[in-house]
């Protein structure tokens, strides 16, 4: 079939073809392209695609009938079959050389002929060619729709399509307006697009729009849509700039033009935005007047107030009414670099006008005290781009965790924690925060602040002042106290108070204090004994033993304490009870240790390093698991235990520190009694007479803490200025009743 040529001049991109003929036979008659919609309307479009070419199905024909063309047909198929194997044979004999590619190319090529061979009425044959094989374009047409909506695809070209509007004689024209219908009493006709094509008015859009987001002042058709925005937005710009008197007469020309266009068609608008700036107020049906693109706009969004860069906005609905969406822009960090993360702040309906500050997020220019609140966002952009990498702080006040739907969950939390969210990225359950690349006045600001400042400490660029503006409120890092990874606010991570005389206090015999520090330290500073096999034992594991209270737990703590390093407690909880879960579980853990530089301590370690049995398979693969693991641990491990006889033997070789403490002497209570008095926050009245009384009690380190924290708040609850012995004494008294409680406080009450 041969391709009509579009006179009209009509789109010669599509590739969709039907062919129809003039036979009224049913298996000729074209099947009708299935509308758009998704209803079984098969029948429906059959029918209109005889409609559309004005003609009708004929009757069906009877089975006999049928029966007997099909078999005329398959006869007729099997000679033609025949025929092209004698020819094929034939085309062999004769021709030797010929190539047989090219061969079974033409055969294919006349399979495809023949087997597009139709019928028509009066039976002869009509030969259509291969498919794909016309080398032209075939353009077909949209039907008109019918009453149910329905339409299809025809030959017949659309009898109502006039002439195109735009054409070579209006690209002349500086400015095109597209005018529509008004629905405004007052208008008969009113914008609704402009199309800049003057490229002097252009180059001064350029100026006058400069960062507004979306607009393109370079491209060849400008175009700008009703209701305007930015103009609205960059009105007064555009009034300053028409009064240069610098401007040229072609700039000032088309300019004057564009101005009186948008005079009349936003006139209004402009009165409207002018007043509500005027009053500080706004009406939720111009809410986009004054959130313009581009500008900071500040919000108290999930968390403290925070400055957002203004993407778009954009009016939606849900089931719970009306809304403004805006897209915003804040600055955060990925763990790897920083960049711009996108958040969508929602404003609910609202009637009348509302005050413009009272909204839950507005232009940073309305704020009472700008300045002083850009000052306070700029220095924690600072601090937040401090914290990246991982750092170890200390923490007070509300985080943010999350529960199984990602819906965020407020708790309070105080002690040390880990600021990494690299890490936060790897390990932590929760959603990893992708962050969108700098955009290109980013890079601009950053590319000059470099030339000015130079590059960080690890070479890379440091932020602007703007991008501190805009700095997220929170940062992400692990909870050493509480062992889940959460969200912080900037505001609250502080430094750590170390306590410098932790290591001093501890009560053991100064030999063992120096051994301690000696493995610790060294460990630390980078001093390394490989194995035999490279990366084996590289760390230093020792083992704590002895009955409880003594002060195993509390050696590691002062030793991280002393060194200035984080402290990971590690318990069997911790780990779950499965091999694989234990093993997985074990190794983050040991890898996050690695990479914080901590000292990790396996408290109650015999729950896991129990001597292996024939009879309990499931607890020998957690040993091996423990085994194989912690030999090509690089890190510092202190583990405790009370039992050290449950021990397996093939991890006794694996220490190499072992320290076992006894029980304490009357003289290591009397120094643990001293030193936790003076650590109280009541002055304490209890003389050195009574401290060597109390310290005749066989009470371990932890019981005497227990101790005297209850006598405090006695204290504190009879508004005692000092913790005098009479507390403790009643607290004594307490505890002598309590179930196996030591039978010393029985002789001393």
């Amino acid at each position: 079939m041969t391709a009509n040529s579009d006179a009209k001049g009509g789109v010669q991109a599509v590739t969709l073809v039907t062919s129809s003929t003039s036979s009224t036979d049913e298996s000729t008659i074209p099947a009708a392209v299935t509308c758009q919609c998704s209803c079984p309307c098969a029948g429906a479009d059959k029918a209109e695609t005889q409609e559309t070419n004005g003609k009708k199905a004929k009757p069906k024909k009877s089975k006999s009938k049928s029966k007997s063309k099909s078999k005329a047909k398959s006869k007729t198929k099997s000679k033609k079959s025949n025929k092209r194997r004698s020819k094929k044979e034939e085309s062999e004999s004769e021709s030797s050389s010929g190539s047989e590619s090219e061969s079974e190319s033409e055969d294919e090529a006349e399979d495809d002929a023949e087997e597009n061979e139709e019928e028509d009425d009066d039976g002869e044959k009509k030969v259509l060619a291969p498919i794909g094989s016309v080398s032209e374009t075939k353009n077909i047409y949209r039907s008109p729709k019918d009453d149910d909506g329905n339409w299809t695809w025809v030959d017949k070209y659309p009898e109502d399509v006039e002439d195109a509007a735009e054409n070579e004689e209006t690209e002349t024209f500086a400015i095109l307006v597209r005018n529509i219908k008004s629905n405004d009493s007052r208008k008969k006709l009113e914008a609704h697009s402009i199309v800049v094509q003057s490229p002097w008015l252009k180059k001064a859009l350029g100026v006058i729009l400069d960062e507004y987001p979306g607009v393109a002042c370079e491209l060849k058709r400008l175009e700008f849509e009703a209701p305007f925005q930015p103009f609205v937005h960059r009105w007064a710009e555009l009034v300053k700039y028409r009064e240069q008197e610098d401007l040229d007469d072609k700039t000032k020309e088309h300019l004057t033009l564009l101005y009186d266009i948008l005079k009349y068609e936003i006139g209004d608008s402009i009165k409207s935005f002018e007043d509500y700036v005027r009053n500080g107020v706004v009406s939720f049906k111009h809410l986009w007047m004054v959130l313009q693109p581009g500008k900071p706009v500040v919000s108290a969004f999930k968390g403290p107030l925070s400055a957002y860069e203004l993407v778009e906005t954009e009016y939606m609905s849900n089931n719970c009414g009306n809304f403004l969406r805006l897209r915003c822009d804040c600055v955060d960090y990925g763990g790897k670099n920083f960049g711009r993360y996108q958040e969508k702040i929602d404003i609910p309906e609202f009637i009348g006008t509302k005050k413009i500050t009272g909204l839950n997020v507005y232009p940073l220019a309305f704020h009472p005290d700008r300045d002083s609140l850009v000052e306070k966002l700029t220095k924690r952009g600072e601090v937040f781009e401090s914290l990246a990498g991982h750092h170890y702080k200390a923490y007070g006040g509300k985080a943010i965790t999350w529960d199984r739907e990602g819906n965020e969950v407020p708790i309070e939390i105080s002690g040390r924690i880990i600021v990494d969210i690299d890490s936060f990225n790897r390990y932590s359950p929760y959603r990893t925060r992708y962050l969108n690349d700098w955009n290109a006045k980013d890079l601009e600001r950053l590319g000059k602040y470099k030339d000015e400042n130079g590059l960080d400490d690890k070479g890379e660029l440091r932020l602007t002042p703007y991008h501190h503006l805009l700095s997220r409120s929170r940062t992400r890092g692990y909870s050493l106290s509480l062992k889940k990874w959460l969200d912080f606010y900037v505001e609250q991570v502080k430094e750590i108070t170390w306590n410098t005389n932790a290591f001093d206090k501890l009560v053991l015999p100064d030999d063992q204090k120096e051994l301690i520090l000696a493995f610790s330290e060294s460990q630390l500073e980078g001093s390394t004994f490989d194995d035999v096999i490279s990366g084996k034992g590289k760390g230093i594991i020792c083992l704590l033993s002895g009955p409880p209270g003594v002060g195993k737990t509390l050696t590691a703590e002062a030793v991280a304490e002393n060194l200035r390093v984080p402290l990971h407690t590690l318990s069997s909880g911790d780990l779950g009870s499965g091999p694989w879960e234990v093993e997985r579980e074990l190794q983050s853990i040991l890898e996050l240790v690695a990479r914080w530089n901590a000292i990790l301590l396996l408290d109650e370690c015999d729950v896991f390093l129990e001597a292996r049995a024939t009879h309990d398979l499931e607890r020998n693969k957690v040993v091996s698991i423990f085994l194989r693991t912690l030999e090509y641990y690089e890190g510092i491990m202190f583990m405790t235990t009370n039992r050290v006889d449950n021990i397996d033997a093939a991890f006794q070789s694996r220490i190499h520190v072992s320290l076992e403490y006894p029980d304490l002497t009357s003289a290591s209570r009397r120094a643990i009694w001293k030193n936790f008095l003076r650590g109280a926050t009541i002055k304490s009245g209890i003389t050195d007479s009574e401290i060597e009384q109390l310290s005749e009690l066989k009470l371990n380190g932890r019981q005497i803490k227990n101790i005297l924290k209850t006598a405090q708040l006695l204290a504190a609850r009879r508004k005692s200025e000092t913790l005098d012995k009479k507390f403790i004494d009643t607290v004594l008294a307490i505890e002598k009743r309590r179930p196996g409680a030591p039978s010393t406080l029985t002789h001393y009450i």
